[in-house]
């Protein structure tokens, strides 16, 4: 999954704060756009959400600032799958300075499949799965 970016764009100078860096409100929301193309990577693509009444919620998101960004950096996100079950997967993103390279902030989240009507987990499908599993990372030290 390492290999392309889940989300790029920039910081612009309305994100910032009055210390002059990005807001942590903006890293939520790339953080977010990134969870939607790993989502489709992974086949929970839009059109399968609206026509399965599936969908996907986010149960813990633990995220750690390294590096301040600020107004006109170029923000670049990889996704890193680490755990699927049946109903859930668990995953990174790093947020990179893409001009300088430093990680400038990390978010881990477990997200769970739910079924919409009836408000409950639901399985993945096997394709989903399959797919999921292709996409883990590698092992710390393999």
């Amino acid at each position: 999954m390492e290999r392309e970016a889940t989300y790029r764009g920039t910081v612009y100078p309305w994100q910032c704060d009055h210390v002059g860096h990005m807001n942590i409100m903006w890293y939520v929301g790339k953080f977010d756009e990134a969870n939607r193309n790993l989502f489709a990577r992974l086949g929970l693509t839009p059109s399968y959400l609206r026509s399965s009444g599936r969908g996907m919620v986010a149960v813990q998101q633990n995220i750690a600032y390294k590096r301040e960004l600020l107004a006109g950096d170029i923000v670049e996100i990889h996704s890193h799958l680490l755990e699927v079950g049946d109903k859930s997967i668990r995953f990174r993103h790093d947020m990179r300075n893409a001009e300088t390279g430093e990680i400038a902030a990390t978010c881990e989240i477990t997200g769970v499949h739910m079924d919409r009507q009836l408000r409950k987990s639901a399985p993945f499908t096997d394709a989903i799965r399959e797919a999921a599993s292709r996409h883990l990372a590698e092992p710390a030290g393999a």
